[in-house]
């Protein structure tokens, strides 16, 4: 009896130790070493600055290693097969780690090996003489994305047709470091956005009051004038008089508007005596200063003269611009005398408003008649 309970109790010893050994064989790995488990990297993404099919597209790869990697460790990235990588170069890569890292085909001292051009699957090694720390935030640029890109870089090609009933594809994030993850990104087709916007004009003539300055010249002497009349009066010889009106465009014209003025015919009476185009009958078209008719007997056409002026001092390419107080003669050739090259608001000067002045002169030779007259047209001509 008591040498069978002594073989129980050394059969239970032996079990005993048994079971001892058992757990500390599971655990001894994880108790003799520092080797930290594989995990999932963190703040996985990657920003395609194109998601259309068969668009080319940059992308910003960003993850965190939770566990560093190790000298001579590697972390790869492998896109499908359905996009296309063919193209991509070292000079088309920048790596940035705290700062933007320096590339080559090998790894070196303070350099990053990058390898698998070509191929779906690029390779970068840490340099020989450092690794990366534990929770570090990794950015990869592969196009004309990154710190170093000059525009134009290779691009990534996505794939021509959606191939995944979500649209979605995957890319690897891997290699011998601990650590891997996935970044996710969906090939869809853009969005066309349509629009309609009504095309717009409105072109108003007013009239200007006795006393009004129009670019610097001498105030109106009589008046006041209308949106469809200039009544100049009698006139007097040796006295110019000078009227106005106010112009106004309103336009949502791309490229503007231009506005000009012409006259059917001189000023005529129904004797068909005339009055004249600036200077002299010259019908100068170069603004000048005002000049008087010469008043030769020999020359009905220095007899009286009138002329124009603006104070909308650039035309926009479209005339001659004017300065302060310069005139041209009126004719029946349209001269610009207000334009903007965009769209007009209808009340800043030189945008969307303008006024012009008619002087008129004649000498003691300027034929009598009490009904000299002739019709102005204006015509505003927008480029949408």
């Amino acid at each position: 009896m008591y040498v069978f309970k002594r073989q129980v109790s050394i059969e239970r010893g032996i079990a005993t130790l048994l079971a001892i050994a058992l757990v500390l064989w599971a655990v001894s790995p994880h108790m003799f070493t520092n080797r930290a488990e594989a995990a999932n990297l963190t703040l996985v993404s990657d920003t395609l600055s194109d998601s259309a099919p068969a668009s080319v597209s940059d992308h910003t790869i960003a993850f965190t290693t939770p566990n560093g990697m190790a000298i001579g460790e590697t972390f790869t990235i492998t896109f499908p097969g359905t996009f296309d990588t063919s193209s991509i170069l070292i000079g088309d890569v920048d790596l940035d780690i705290g700062g933007d890292q320096t590339l080559a085909g090998a790894a070196g001292a303070g350099t990053w090996g990058v390898t698998g051009f070509g191929g779906s699957t690029l390779t970068f090694e840490t340099p020989t003489d450092g690794g990366v720390a534990s929770a570090t935030a990794i950015t990869v640029y592969i196009g004309r994305n990154g710190p170093n890109a000059v525009g134009t870089e290779n691009q990534i090609t996505n794939p021509s047709a959606t191939s995944t009933a979500s649209n979605l594809y995957q890319i690897d994030i891997a290699g011998t470091m601990q650590d891997s993850g996935t970044a996710m990104v969906a090939i869809i087709e853009n969005v066309l956005v349509t629009a309609n916007v009504e095309a717009t004009l409105l072109f108003t003539i007013s009239g200007t009051t006795t006393g009004a300055t129009i670019n610097s010249s001498p105030t109106t002497t009589f008046g006041p004038s209308t949106n469809t009349t200039l009544p100049f009066g009698t006139l007097t010889a040796g006295t110019s008089k000078v009227l106005g009106q106010d112009l106004t465009v309103e336009t949502n014209a791309a490229n503007g508007y231009v506005v000009t003025v012409e006259q059917d015919a001189n000023i005529l009476s129904s004797t068909l005596a005339d009055i004249d185009g600036f200077i002299d009958g010259g019908y100068d078209d170069t603004p000048t200063g005002w000049v008087r008719p010469t008043g030769n007997i020999a020359d009905e056409d220095t007899w009286g003269h009138w002329a124009l002026t603006t104070n909308d001092d650039n035309l926009q390419g479209a005339g001659t611009n004017f300065t302060a107080d310069q005139w041209v003669a009126a004719s029946t050739t349209p001269r610009a005398i207000m334009a903007h090259n965009d769209p007009a608001d209808g009340t800043t000067l030189g945008i969307g408003r303008a006024t012009v002045g008619y002087q008129i002169e004649i000498t003691s030779l300027q034929e009598a008649g009490d009904d000299y007259s002739t019709t102005l047209t204006y015509i505003a001509t927008p480029t949408f």
